[in-house]
């Protein structure tokens, strides 16, 4: 099965074919879009997206790693990564299960 990339021209083109802006207008909307996304992470905030899912940022601290081709311990030095956590509707969705998509999203099963 071959993979296939979503990109921002993808999801451009999407905005253009379904709202029928045109297609700079439809580009602009998605680079908005994104861009509130990431100043959203970057001020620490959590954005969650009804049905779709969570992203936010967690702040690693430092700890001690093995470099795996010598053995020798290495400091890993504390840093941010972000994290995403899809909703239980977008879950099922993947399954094949969308008749499920009341189930509250909220909760962890």
């Amino acid at each position: 099965m071959e993979t296939k990339t979503v990109t921002r021209a993808h999801l451009g083109e999407a905005v253009y074919q379904q709202v029928g802006l045109s297609r700079t207008e439809s580009s602009d909307l998605v680079e908005t879009v994104l861009e509130e996304v990431c100043k959203a992470l970057e001020q620490g905030e959590v954005v969650k997206i009804s049905s779709f899912g969570s992203f936010s940022v967690r702040q690693k601290g430092e700890r001690i790693g093995r470099n795996p081709k010598t053995g020798e311990e290495v400091p890993i030095l504390p840093r941010k990564v972000l994290i995403f956590r899809a909703s239980h509707v977008l879950k099922n969705r993947i399954n094949g299960h969308e008749g499920d998509e009341g189930e509250d999203d909220s909760l962890d099963h």
